[in-house]
């Protein structure tokens, strides 16, 4: 699995940083998704789907 980060839609809403620190961070400029990790393996595939799912511009993606 792969996440795929689209900077243009997301809003900064951080989300992704809380739901997991390993996987996702923030930039200090605009506050965008930094992925940390794009292939996360194990129990931070969970973690990734999650994140996904509580973004809310959509702009965190996973492809297969």
């Amino acid at each position: 699995m792969r996440i795929i980060a689209d900077t243009g839609k997301c809003v900064g809403a951080g989300q992704c940083a809380l739901t997991e620190p390993a996987l996702f961070d923030q930039s200090e400029d605009d506050g965008t998704i930094i992925v940390l990790n794009e292939t996360p393996e194990g129990e931070l595939i969970e973690k990734a789907r999650e994140a996904a799912r509580v973004c809310p511009s959509q702009a965190l993606s996973l492809e297969a």
